[in-house]
C-alpha cells in the first residue's frame, strides 16, 4: 500500500511540474575547478514568454543553525528576461557556452554544491531576505540537489519535495536535466538546447582575436567571427568594444558583422588609437549583447583583452629594491606632531593616537575605494600604470586586480595586520567605490574601520597573500618572512604598518613571540623593531604616506619620524621625546643597516654633513664629510660604536652596532 501511495505521489508531482508556468529544465551547480561553467536553465510552456514577476531563490541545506537548515542565501529577480524560441532562458557564470542570457552576481560561485535547493517563486526579492526559511507560498517549481551529499531533509520538507537528485561526485562534469516524467537525470550539460535534442538547437556564433595576447596603443588587430553552420540567410549583428574608460575614441574600425547566406565567417580589422594621454591600461570588451536573431546563440561574449597605455609616468624616486631617500618630502602640515614634544611613554603613545585617530578629522573610506587608493599609493615608480607588490617585490599591471575567484597573475588587497586578528569586517556599503569626497567619521574605537585603513593595506600577489594567511611576522617556521626569493625590501614597511595600527585603534597590540591567532594580537615585536631599523622609510613609502593622507587625513608617524618607534618599544623607551625644527630636519638623515657588517648607507644628506665614528674607548675610527647620499664601506671590527652627525642645524649622536 505504501509503495502504491509513493507512486501516486511521484506521478502527482511530475504532473504538477509539467504544468507549471516556469520549470527548472536543467541545473549545473558544480563544475570542475572554479565553477565558472555553472548555470540554471528555465523553461516556459510557450516560446518568448516574459519572466517578469518571478524570482529565483537559492537555499542552504547544511546543518548550520544560523545559515543552513533550509535558509535562503541568494535571490535573483527574473524581471526583464524572456525565453527563446524553445522556451528556454539560461542564467549562470561567465564561461558557460553558449553564453548565458544573464550573468549571475556571484560569477563562478553562485550555486552551492549541496545538499541544497533552487526554487522559482512568484514574488519580489524582498520576500526573501537573507536566511529566510524556504516555504511553499507562491512556489512555482523547486529542485533539491546534491553532489553525493546526504539528503537535506529540512529543505525537502519545507519545499514539499520528496527526492534529492544527485549531480555526481564533487567537481563532476554533469548537469541535472528534467525528463518528460518530471524527474531528473544526470548527464552531459546542454545549455540552450532542449534536453532530448540530439544536436544543438541553435547556430553558434564564436569569435577570435589576432594577434593573441596583450594589445598596445597603435596596434592593429582583427576579430574573426565564425558560425557553427553556414548562415541560412544574411546575418547582421551589431556589437561594441566599449568597457569602462575604453570607448570609440580609443579605436577605429567597424563594429557590425555581416555574414552572407551560405557563408560562415567574417574578419574585421581595427586599430588602437595611439594618443598622448595617460588614461592608464584598459581593457576592450567584445560585447555581442542579447540581440542575435532567433536561432542563433553566442558561444562566448563579453571577453576582455588588455590594452596597454604607452603614456605612463615615471617617478623621480626608486622602488623598494632600489630605494632613494630625500626626494619625496613629507606633506604633513606645520606643527602636525607638535603635541608630541617633551612627552615620554605612555603619554607619547596617547598623544600619537589623538593625532592619527582624531574624530571629526580622520576619514574612513570603503573597502572598494582601497583599490583606487592602492593604484596610486603603491604605484610602481617605473610605471604609473603598475602597482608594486609588497612581498614579491615586483611590478604588476594595476588592471590585473583580482575581482573573481581566479587568482593567477592577479593582485589584491593585503591586510598587514590580518583581518582575523584585527576583528574588522566588510559591510554592504564597502562594495561601493564612491571616491575621495565621500567618507564617514571614524574614531579610535572604530575598529571595524581597520578593514579599509590604507596605512596597513598593500598591493600583493593574490596567491602570495593567501599563503601569508594570518601568520605573525618573523623568522620562525610558523612565522612569515615572505617568499623564498624575497630580499626583505618590505620588512620595515610592514613593521611601521603594524606600529601604526596598534596606536590607531583600541584593541590592537604588537607583542613579542609567535602568539596564536588571537583577536587583537600580532607578533613578533622584536623582529619588527629590527626590520624597522634595517629597512628605514624610503621615498616610495613617504609617497604612499602622502597619498593616503590626502584620502584619510591622517599619517603614519613612524614613516615621518622613524625614531618614534624607539621611544615607545625600542632602545629609548621611557625617555622624553623632543621635537624641534632642527631635530625634525636632522632626523631625516638615515643611516642603515644597523647592525652593520661591512658598509653604512647614508640617506637624506642635503647640506654638508660631518660624520665621525668612535669606538667603545672613545677613539675616532672613521671621519668623513658628506655632500650627498652615499654608501661607505668600512672595516670595523664587531662591536658598539657612536656615530656623530653634525650639520649646520646641530649635532646628533646615534649608536650603531657592527656584527
Amino acid at each position: 500500500m505504501k509503495r502504491i501511495l509513493c507512486s501516486i505521489m511521484i506521478v502527482f508531482f511530475a504532473f504538477a511540474k509539467a504544468n507549471s508556468q516556469v520549470i527548472i529544465n536543467e541545473l549545473d551547480a558544480d563544475t570542475p575547478s572554479t565553477d565558472f561553467e555553472e548555470f540554471i536553465e528555465l523553461k516556459t510552456q510557450s516560446p518568448f514568454e516574459s519572466l517578469d514577476g518571478y524570482i529565483m531563490v537559492l537555499f542552504n541545506g547544511s546543518g548550520s543553525y544560523t545559515t543552513g537548515m533550509g535558509r535562503s542565501y541568494y535571490v535573483e529577480d527574473l524581471d526583464g528576461l524572456t525565453t527563446d524560441s524553445n522556451g528556454l532562458v539560461v542564467l549562470g557564470s561567465s564561461k558557460v557556452s553558449p553564453a548565458v542570457d544573464r550573468l549571475l552576481m556571484k560569477d563562478g560561485n553562485t550555486f552551492q554544491n549541496g545538499g541544497d535547493a533552487v526554487a522559482i517563486y512568484l514574488g519580489e526579492p524582498s520576500d526573501f531576505p537573507e536566511f529566510t526559511f524556504a516555504n511553499q507560498n507562491n512556489l512555482i517549481d523547486a529542485l533539491v540537489y546534491g553532489t553525493n551529499d546526504d539528503d537535506a531533509t529540512d529543505l525537502l520538507d519545507l519545499l514539499g519535495e520528496t527526492v534529492q537528485y544527485n549531480e555526481g561526485s564533487p567537481n563532476n562534469t554533469n548537469s541535472l536535466q528534467l525528463k518528460p516524467d518530471g524527474t531528473y537525470v544526470s548527464k552531459k550539460p546542454t545549455p540552450h538546447s532542449l534536453n532530448d535534442a540530439t544536436e544543438p538547437s541553435y547556430i553558434g556564433l564564436d569569435f577570435s582575436i589576432n594577434p593573441m595576447g596583450d594589445l598596445n596603443e597603435g596596434d592593429l588587430f582583427s576579430l574573426t567571427f565564425t558560425l557553427t553552420k553556414a548562415a541560412p540567410q544574411n546575418l547582421y549583428v551589431n556589437f561594441d568594444l566599449k568597457n569602462e574608460g575604453f570607448n570609440t575614441a580609443d579605436f577605429t574600425g567597424t563594429t557590425s558583422i555581416f555574414i552572407a547566406a551560405g557563408e560562415s565567417t567574417q574578419q574585421l580589422d581595427f586599430n588602437i588609437t595611439d594618443d598622448i594621454v595617460d588614461e592608464g591600461d584598459e581593457s576592450l570588451r567584445v560585447n555581442l549583447g542579447n540581440n542575435l536573431p532567433t536561432g542563433y546563440k553566442r558561444l562566448k561574449d563579453k571577453v576582455e583583452y588588455l590594452v596597454i597605455d604607452n603614456d605612463f609616468k615615471v617617478a623621480s624616486y626608486g622602488n623598494p629594491l632600489a630605494p632613494t631617500f630625500g626626494i619625496v618630502e613629507s606633506t604633513q602640515p606645520k606643527e602636525y606632531y607638535i603635541s608630541l614634544n617633551n612627552l615620554a611613554s605612555p603619554e607619547l603613545e596617547k598623544a600619537i593616537t589623538i593625532i592619527i585617530a582624531e574624530t571629526g578629522v580622520v576619514r574612513e573610506h570603503t573597502y572598494a575605494d582601497i583599490t583606487t587608493i592602492l593604484k596610486d599609493a603603491d604605484a610602481s615608480p617605473a610605471n604609473s600604470n603598475k602597482v608594486w607588490l609588497l612581498y614579491n617585490e615586483k611590478e604588476r599591471r594595476d588592471v590585473k586586480f583580482q575581482n573573481s575567484s581566479i587568482s593567477k597573475d592577479k593582485w589584491n588587497r593585503e591586510h598587514v595586520f590580518p583581518r582575523s586578528r584585527g576583528g574588522y569586517f566588510d559591510i554592504e556599503e564597502d562594495e561601493i567605490a564612491d571616491g575621495i569626497d565621500v567618507w564617514v567619521e571614524t574614531s579610535v574605537d572604530s575598529l571595524r574601520h581597520g578593514n579599509s585603513d590604507a596605512h596597513h593595506l598593500r598591493a600583493a600577489d593574490s596567491r602570495t597573500n593567501s599563503s601569508r594567511s594570518n601568520k605573525n611576522f618573523g623568522l620562525g617556521s610558523t612565522q612569515y618572512d615572505g617568499p623564498e626569493d624575497s630580499q626583505g625590501s618590505w620588512h620595515g614597511d610592514v613593521a611601521r604598518s603594524v606600529f601604526y595600527m596598534t596606536l590607531r585603534y583600541n584593541g590592537l597590540q604588537v607583542v613579542n613571540g609567535d602568539p596564536d591567532p588571537k583577536l587583537g594580537l600580532i607578533g613578533d615585536l622584536e623582529t619588527l623593531l629590527e626590520w624597522h631599523r634595517q629597512d628605514p622609510p624610503d621615498d616610495f613609502e613617504m609617497n604612499r604616506n602622502n597619498v593616503i593622507y590626502e584620502w584619510q587625513r591622517n599619517r603614519n608617524p613612524f614613516i615621518d619620524d622613524p625614531e618614534l618607534a624607539e621611544f615607545i618599544w625600542g632602545n629609548k623607551a621611557g625617555e622624553t621625546y623632543t621635537l624641534s625644527i632642527e631635530d625634525q630636519k636632522n632626523s631625516r638623515i638615515i643611516v642603515f643597516p644597523n647592525p652593520s657588517t661591512d658598509f653604512l648607507q647614508f640617506a637624506h644628506i642635503i647640506d654638508p654633513t660631518d660624520i665621525k665614528i668612535y669606538d667603545a674607548q672613545g677613539k675616532l675610527v672613521l671621519h668623513q664629510i658628506l655632500s650627498h647620499d652615499i654608501k661607505i664601506e668600512h672595516k670595523l671590527i664587531a662591536g658598539i660604536y657612536l656615530l656623530q652627525i653634525k650639520t649646520k642645524l646641530g649635532t646628533t649622536v646615534k649608536t650603531i652596532v657592527v656584527n
